[in-house]
């Protein structure tokens, strides 16, 4: 069994694109997606349209799926912006999506940590999360495989008790500033959309971290076009001051 594991798409159409192109090359046999997926100033609407097409694709929702429906004090100009161009269709579709979701007896999904949609599993604000932070985030959840997204790091863990712990990366974000738990910067170092194939071998679960080299121009000019140079930015270069 090879599954693809995708998050954090933030309505990047263009990188979405690019890595289900290049997932198909791959031979995969299932596609996960964890979550945080119209959430930005690019293309909400086209992007759901996408998504909810691939048939057999498995979708979570992410915190900002609930902040788009709700518009709460923690909804952003990204999450506004989501809100204005999706359907009502695509909003009853985001409705419908669970944060966590258990797919077999080995492998769990989640946006954040099996508890939440905000907390990130192998991440602690701009450092990556002590094996005592992870043990403590994950709690008594017996999964071999455990995928999760929401910080947009890609890194791949395996615990003491042999689980894998996988976050894919960010397919459309690439680095972004964030005040929770702390203010914080989170940069890739790349535009490049990433993503990661998780796959059950003879001694075990391994995990191949992507890198998906796209045509992220088009993007960066329209979140510029919308007033976001810091969304452009990142998008041309990983970085937020790049």
């Amino acid at each position: 069994m090879r599954i693809a594991v995708i998050s954090d798409i933030h309505g990047n159409l263009a990188a979405l694109e690019a890595v289900a192109s290049d997932l198909r090359l791959r031979g995969v046999d299932q596609v996960v997606n964890l979550g945080d997926s119209l959430s930005g100033p690019l293309l909400p609407k086209e992007t759901a349209d996408f998504l909810m097409s691939q048939a057999g694709w498995i979708h979570l929702a992410g915190n900002h799926e609930r902040q788009i429906l709700e518009l709460n004090e923690f909804s952003g100009a990204g999450d506004v912006h989501a809100h204005e161009q999706i359907t009502a269709e695509q909003k009853a579709w985001i409705a419908s999506l669970k944060p966590v979701l258990r797919i077999s007896e080995e492998v769990l999904l989640c946006h954040g940590t099996p508890t939440s949609d905000v907390v990130t599993l192998l991440q602690t604000a701009e450092r990556n999360a002590t094996a005592q932070e992870v043990d403590a985030r994950l709690g008594q959840f017996d999964a071999a495989v455990i995928a999760c997204g929401h910080s947009h790091v890609a890194r791949s863990v395996r615990n003491a008790n042999g689980q894998l712990i996988v976050n894919p990366g960010s397919v459309g974000h690439p680095a972004y500033a964030d005040d929770y738990p702390h203010p914080h910067v989170i940069e890739s170092g790349s535009p490049d959309a990433r993503y990661a194939i998780i796959e059950k071998m003879v001694h075990g679960w391994t995990a191949s971290l992507i890198n998906v080299p796209y045509g992220y121009q088009q993007m960066a000019e329209l979140a510029a076009m919308r007033g976001r140079k810091d969304w452009a930015r990142a998008l041309c270069s990983g970085y937020m001051n790049g």
